[in-house]
């Protein structure tokens, strides 16, 4: 399995994701989104509808579409699940999964830079994954809100 961490640094979350999804989607996968809570999956629902008015990602969530789930090329969560049959697992929660359980194929690990007990577990995440025998790669965003890989 490919694990790529993505450590935020100078945008949030929420204006991050739509990106990072345009281009799982953009490459005709789908995507499953891992949340942390209900509220924050309610604020990236608002911000996947609002983020751009030139863009557009489909997606759902249990509240709206749990009987289509399967239809959504895009699917918001708080629990480890994959209902759409997709390739990518978007992890925000923070959370060490065993990634091979539900068919993935590639998992983003986005975590809050700025926050040092957040940095210190993401380094642990990437340990343990590495150490299972995954490939793991690390971006860092710059001020500019581009990617960098420091390791390159």
């Amino acid at each position: 399995m490919d694990v790529a961490f993505y450590q935020l640094t100078s945008t949030s979350m929420e204006k991050t994701l739509p990106k990072l999804l345009e281009k799982v989607y953009g490459t005709n996968q789908r995507a499953v989104v891992l949340l942390d809570s209900q509220e924050r999956l309610e604020a990236v629902n608002a911000s996947l509808w609002t983020y751009s008015t030139m863009a557009f990602l489909p997606h759902g969530c249990e509240k709206d579409s749990a009987a289509n789930a399967d239809r959504q090329p895009i699917w918001l969560t708080t629990h480890f699940e994959n209902p759409n049959q997709s390739d990518v697992l978007v992890i925000t929660s923070g959370e060490t999964l065993s990634l091979d359980d539900l068919g993935f194929q590639k998992c983003l690990d986005l975590f809050d830079g700025n926050n040092e007990t957040a940095l210190q577990q993401a380094r642990q995440r990437y340990q343990f994954y590495k150490q299972k025998g995954d490939v793991c790669s690390y971006w860092r965003q710059t001020l500019q809100g581009q990617w960098e890989n420091p390791n390159a």
